[in-house]
């Protein structure tokens, strides 16, 4: 079978109903607030058993693919991410939809989906073997280190006051720990609720956190207060000059998901704040991130989605699945009778060039499906707060108890959003706290269990050459933290010494 045979197979036949489908329902699951990739793929996969393994596979791809993108669109209509991948979109996505122009802020998230989705497949097809041989070199001091890196690099350049922002990261450190100890067995921080046990649900923090904290913000406004656009502002599309504005975020951020996406567990929630801090601090207008920044939606959206191409690396070049979604799409190989890995690779090309083709079609074909689907949702925004409030809340609501079906998961989201609306309006860092609190199982479990193979010496943290690079970049972040008050500080004395003089 060679590859215009393979192209066919994909493009014409039920491959190509196959990807649709999956598509579909990946951007209806995504953008419904609490549901998700996980929740999508999970309800997908018994159709495996009735469908060739081909389809069943690009099928459960499309549906992972289409869930990335459509965590945003919640994200940038309602404030309100989809996913906890699209929490970052809210900052920049919601701010512009409010302001400028929903369409615009859906353009942005559209285009740096594919733009990401096209470059993680790109990753995948051509680096499969050496990046999945590459990320099996780094160990436990690396993964430990490499979630330092990601809580000083939120700090720095996704906050506004570093200090402020580090309080954030320990609250979310500790929030983290919640849960059964992984070495001892013994409970922590639970208060005896065993619904505590295996950790605070990532779905009703991420949906307490933005969520009901945005339905607070609406409710101490106006509840009946509405936005109105004109309608040259609904169309989702970007000029030339948008899309090149956009396109060194976007490279950085397919950079950052591909990369992140390799490593074994920590995938696009991680990803999408690294690419989104990233942008920030590589952008020649800092200071437009927060309020509506073009940048900050489509960096995060390329982490997103190049995110899925570089999870497939290792899952498929290995038979590692380095996500909890991946380990979902191992069911139709295990179902076809198909074992990822290297015999796969040698033994199956067809089917790994099939694969390939697939999700380089499913890129595309998500693009042209978010152009003619993501209008509906854009309309969502002019809907008066008095109508707004109840739908939040009741999408919300069921998404959170559909993810473990605990009505004490409820009260947790209820708890954080009040806790969450106070914070934003002190100017406490919700996605330091977030990032943190996701963060938390790699540093914690790689940080003892490389104490235990060390037997309690510290140098295997700074002898091995990948952790002595990931401590130089340490370094150059906190110095960049260094820089940032020192200049806040300067400048807060500046403006209080002018302030004086024209007193």
């Amino acid at each position: 079978m060679d590859f215009l045979t393979n192209l066919d197979l994909v493009m014409l036949g039920s491959a190509a109903l196959s990807i649709m489908l999956g598509l579909f329902v990946g951007m209806l699951f995504g953008a419904l607030p609490g549901l998700g990739l996980i929740i999508g793929v999970t309800l997908l996969l018994p159709l495996s058993y009735a469908m060739s393994p081909v389809n069943s596979i690009l099928m459960l791809l499309a549906c992972y693919q289409g869930a990335e993108y459509g965590g945003s669109i919640s994200a940038i209509v309602l404030g309100i991410p989809g996913t906890a991948m699209a929490a970052p979109i809210v900052l920049d996505g919601r701010e512009m939809a409010k302001t400028e122009s929903p369409g615009k802020a859906l353009a942005y998230s559209l285009y740096g989906s594919t733009f990401g989705g096209i470059f993680g497949g790109l990753v995948l097809i051509f680096f499969a073997v050496p990046v999945a041989r590459f990320a099996l070199k780094l160990a436990d001091p690396e993964f430990f280190l490499l979630g330092v890196v990601g809580l000083l690099a939120v700090a720095t350049f996704g906050a506004k006051d570093f200090v402020k922002a580090m309080i954030s990261v320990a609250l979310g450190l500790l929030a983290g720990t919640v849960g059964l100890d992984l070495f001892t067995g013994s409970s922590r921080l639970t208060a005896d609720f065993f619904e505590l046990y295996e950790g605070l649900n990532l779905v009703a923090v991420a949906v307490g956190l933005f969520a009901f904290s945005e339905v607070f913000m609406m409710l101490s406004s106006r509840i009946n207060k509405a936005y109105t656009f004109e309608a040259h502002h609904m169309k989702i599309s970007l000029t030339f000059r948008e899309m090149l504005g956009a396109l060194k975020a976007m490279i950085s951020g397919s950079a950052i998901g591909s990369f992140m996406g390799v490593l074994p567990g920590v995938g696009s929630t991680v990803s999408c704040w690294l690419a989104y801090s990233t942008a920030k601090a590589t952008s020649s207008t800092p200071e437009k991130f927060g309020k509506g920044s073009g940048e900050g939606i489509a960096a995060p959206d390329a982490a997103n989605n190049a995110t899925v191409g570089g999870a497939l690396l290792p899952f498929l070049a290995l038979g590692i699945p380095g996500s909890a979604s991946i380990a979902i799409i191992a069911g139709a190989f295990i179902i076809a009778g198909i074992q990822p890995g290297p015999q796969m690779m040698r033994n199956n090309p067809e089917l790994i060039q099939t694969i390939f083709i697939g999700f380089m079609a499913t890129t595309v074909g998500m693009f042209f499906m978010g152009k003619a689907l993501t209008q509906v949702f854009v309309r969502a925004l002019v809907t008066p707060n008095s109508f707004l409030v109840p739908a939040i809340l009741i999408s919300s609501l069921i998404g959170i108890y559909s993810s473990k079906g605990q009505f004490f998961d409820l009260w947790v989201a209820l708890g954080l959003g009040i806790a969450a609306w106070i914070v934003r309006r002190l100017d406490y860092s919700v996605a330091a706290f977030v990032l943190a609190m996701v963060l938390t199982p790699i540093i914690e479990v790689s940080f003892r269990r490389a104490l235990v193979l060390s037997q309690g010496d510290y140098s295997i943290f700074y002898t091995r050459i990948y952790s002595q690079v990931i401590l130089v970049a340490i370094a150059v972040v906190l110095g960049f933290a260094v820089l940032k008050t020192v200049r806040r500080l300067r400048d807060a004395r500046l403006a209080a010494t002018t302030k004086e003089v024209t007193q």
